[in-house]
């Protein structure tokens, strides 16, 4: 079974548990801080490592997680370790987040530009990308100062690219291609 089908029967199994038991936006939360640590270095080698016991990652778990999760997001985990699967933990959170938002109605946003942006232009994106898709809106905000200018954002499968990376990409592209040669 490859990783991604493994990771949303757990994710899932964990989703519908924690809608019957009404406790879904706390085990949300437990979601993110599962993801936020297991994506430390230390902690992602010890849930590769074969060599490290179950009984023993269990209780290397517990000691990161017990005081901060619910019982029902520590049993995932526990069943995870039990079943061998405890290097999928940081995509079942994944997944799980993603399946939350999903319920919720919300979209996840990403816009990129080349320098912070303006808290008021930030506001505005996201509630143009509300309307325009009438739906909620998780924007996150990427700094990749390659784009030199400009922005990129990706909502859903929706992806506009109006970088000066971008532009300057497609000028080269016509440059070799001899495209302005032809015009004169």
């Amino acid at each position: 079974m490859n990783e991604s089908r493994i990771s949303v029967r757990y994710a899932k199994a964990l989703f519908l548990s924690a809608i019957e038991k009404n406790i879904l936006d706390r085990v949300n939360q437990d979601m993110i801080h599962v993801k936020e640590i297991s994506g430390l270095p230390d902690v992602k080698t010890i849930l590769a490592n074969p060599v490290i016991t179950p009984s023993r990652k269990t209780t290397i778990l517990h000691g990161l997680f017990e005081k901060d999760l619910h019982e029902l997001s520590m049993g995932l985990i526990d069943l995870a370790v039990k079943n061998g699967r405890e290097r999928y933990i940081p995509s079942i959170a994944r997944v799980f987040i993603h399946e939350t938002k999903n319920y919720k109605g919300v979209t996840e946003s990403v816009l990129t530009t080349a320098v912070k942006v303006d808290p008021e232009i930030k506001k505005q994106v996201s509630d143009l990308i509300e309307k325009l898709f009438r739906t909620k809106v998780d924007l996150k905000e990427n700094i990749d100062e390659s784009i030199i200018g400009g922005f990129i954002l990706k909502v859903e499968d929706n992806y506009i690219d109006a970088s000066i990376r971008n532009k300057l990409r497609k000028i080269r592209a016509e440059l070799v291609s001899g495209a302005y040669e032809k015009r004169i």
